[in-house]
């Protein structure tokens, strides 16, 4: 009993090296030192090291932030009502009517960057196809962020977006929530989708200051956003006074109106504070909510999924959120009415400027 019993085991055990065996198999790419699971991936390994070096290079710069910025832009444009191809990338195409949309200001500077890319690898990538690339890879620099998903097969674009659909930092929270909720995203899901803003900065909101970071680690993907926007206002990054900018508690960062009302706000002030100090939570959220992003408007039945061709991020070895110089509770404005904020330690030193985002 106990040699059969024995040989079960092994039998099963051999089995299940044969199973995983076959599930994590890897073929060598044609003319590469790459490997892939799905051989169809193989095309895409050549285009990622040419966009890591030669577009990215190795950097969570501003061509990583505009091209992030231009993954949402082009994705959120489609309405149940109005119409729109989402993640289509008709901001490419069709790029002389929607960088006409206020809300598109400043989107032309990364256009300008990627499109001899788009036009480089035309012949193998439509482009929405390489927008969603372009944006998955450009979190592979920043420190903390998430491995994004990354699926192709996106027909070419049909028409332009309609105006109207890109919500603006001047908006008020309900009608963000309203736009999100039309194409079928939580407010959790909203809220996770800022994340973006903790490695990126601004371009148009206040013209005198371009790469002024949203908050006080710009490369690094991490909570310290979620604790930055809670801080009393005390002045403005640069002139102030500009649509859509609010005033931000420390020195040398801009602060959207949209953020500051959003984690105010009683429909998601909780889920904001929420995510301080969460480092897992918010890769995972942020990942699943920018992955869901990519497919609006997209038949994910007929798309490849190619995830296996984007890099892991940078590790997050950054400490953990803290206050930056000078602040401390005392400067939060708590607005989760059912949860305390979480206890933090400051930054030591005396209050510095945070330096703008070097621009390309």
């Amino acid at each position: 009993m106990g040699f059969s019993k024995g040989l079960s085991v092994l039998f099963f055990s051999l089995s299940l090296v044969l199973v995983n065996g076959l599930i994590t198999k890897r073929a060598a790419c044609p003319g590469s030192t790459h490997t892939a699971v799905n051989a169809k991936c193989c095309f895409l390994f050549p285009i990622v090291d040419d966009l890591l070096v030669n577009l990215f290079d190795g950097d969570c710069g501003d061509e990583a932030h505009g091209a992030l910025r231009l993954v949402f832009h082009d994705a959120i444009g489609i309405s149940p009502k109005l119409g729109g191809g989402g993640a289509d990338g008709s901001i490419s195409t069709f790029n002389e009517t929607e960088l006409t949309f206020g809300s598109n200001a400043g989107i032309d500077d990364i256009l300008d960057v990627i499109g001899p890319f788009i036009q480089k690898y035309s012949h193998v990538l439509s482009p929405g196809d390489f927008i969603q690339l372009a944006g998955a890879l450009s979190l592979t620099n920043c420190a903390g962020a998430p491995r994004v998903k990354f699926m192709f097969g996106r027909p070419q674009p049909k028409a332009a977006s309609p105006p109207g659909l890109i919500p603006d930092p001047e908006d008020n929270v309900d009608k963000i929530l309203a736009r999100f909720k039309e194409v079928g995203f939580s407010p959790t899901e909203v809220v996770a989708l800022l994340a973006s803003h903790s490695v990126a900065g601004a371009d148009d909101v206040d013209p005198g200051i371009p790469g002024t970071p949203f908050d006080s680690t710009p490369d690094i993907f991490d909570s310290q956003f979620f604790v930055d926007v809670q801080l009393r206002g005390t002045g403005f990054a640069g002139t102030g006074g500009h649509s859509g900018e609010v005033e931000s508690g420390i020195q040398g960062v801009l602060r959207l109106q949209s953020d500051h009302n959003l984690a105010r706000d009683s429909a998601t002030s909780c889920i904001w504070q929420g995510f301080v100090n969460q480092q897992s939570k918010l890769q995972s959220a942020f990942g699943a909510a920018l992955f869901k992003l990519s497919l609006l408007g997209q038949k994910a039945s007929s798309l490849t999924d190619c995830s296996e061709v984007i890099p892991p991020s940078l590790a997050f070895n950054g400490a953990s959120a803290r206050f930056p110089p000078g602040k401390s509770i005392a400067d939060i404005e708590q607005a989760c009415a059912t949860a305390s904020f979480p206890v933090l330690p400051t930054v030591p030193g005396p209050p510095t400027a945070v330096p703008p985002i070097p621009q390309s």
